[in-house]
């Protein structure tokens, strides 16, 4: 019996811990330009505009986010030649959407970089966010998949690699899947949900509601549930082992 309640009160524990994580329905990330906290910015730019009744950016920072060599991060889309603008428009919706979002805590974890202290990992995003992203930007140029690493930084803004070839879109990635995952180091999950499944997270979105909200809650309402069973999966072999051996508590 001693083991038994034991085992009660393991999985009592990670249920708590996994019910605390519901303030990650609203939170910002330890990052270069986040606010410590989300809140209304009346005066966010254009394709960021969407976040103004809660957001985790400032007004400069969507300003910026709409440069071509932007001084957030120093980053220069047009590093193979001009994108087009049909393709540039879904790169500053996902710059609003990484700066701006409150509701991105079920998948922020702890990372030990330069210019951030937390990132994004696995962020389900709706099918036809990432399949017209890559439509949109096939025909375009690049010459890396990852664009998280890997750069030549020694003019202070990225280049191409040496030994790197600028290639299309859809020669570099080959389908929008492989585009969502990599380009950020899996920030990004592709899913075959769409925006009406209220499961995935949408990069664009109008309104004064931000359907990604309900995404969020609905994947930490799992969390508890996952928690309790994961807890008994590992514990109670080990538990029905020491009560075998005969080791009271």
């Amino acid at each position: 019996m001693g083991c038994v309640s034991l085992l009660l009160v393991l999985v009592c524990a990670v249920s708590v811990c996994a019910v605390r994580g519901l303030d990650k329905l609203n939170m910002c990330m330890d990052a270069k330009h986040h606010k410590t906290e989300p809140g209304q910015e009346g005066a966010l730019y254009s394709q960021c505009s969407p976040w103004s009744s809660n957001a985790c950016c400032r007004a400069n920072t969507t300003e910026e986010a709409h440069a071509d060599n932007s001084n957030l991060y120093n980053f220069n889309w047009n590093h193979c030649g001009i994108m087009a603008d049909r393709c540039k428009k879904h790169f500053i919706q996902d710059t609003c959407f990484y700066e701006c979002s409150p509701h991105l805590g079920p998948w922020i974890q702890q990372v030990d970089q330069s210019w951030r202290k937390e990132r994004i990992l696995d962020v389900p995003l709706c099918l036809e966010d990432c399949e017209t992203w890559f439509s949109d930007c096939r025909d375009s140029f690049t010459c890396k998949q990852d664009w998280h690493t890997g750069w030549d930084w020694t003019e202070g803004i990225n280049k191409c690699p040496a030994g790197a070839t600028c290639r299309t879109f859809a020669e570099v990635f080959v389908s929008a899947k492989t585009m969502c995952e990599v380009i950020w180091s899996n920030s990004y999950r592709y899913t075959t949900l769409k925006k009406s499944s209220g499961r995935c997270m949408q990069l664009w979105f109008e309104g004064p509601t931000n359907p990604n909200l309900e995404v969020a809650r609905s994947y930490l309402n799992h969390a508890p549930s996952q928690a309790i069973a994961m807890a008994t999966t590992l514990l109670l072999p080990l538990l029905l082992s020491l009560l075998h051996a005969g080791i009271s508590f």
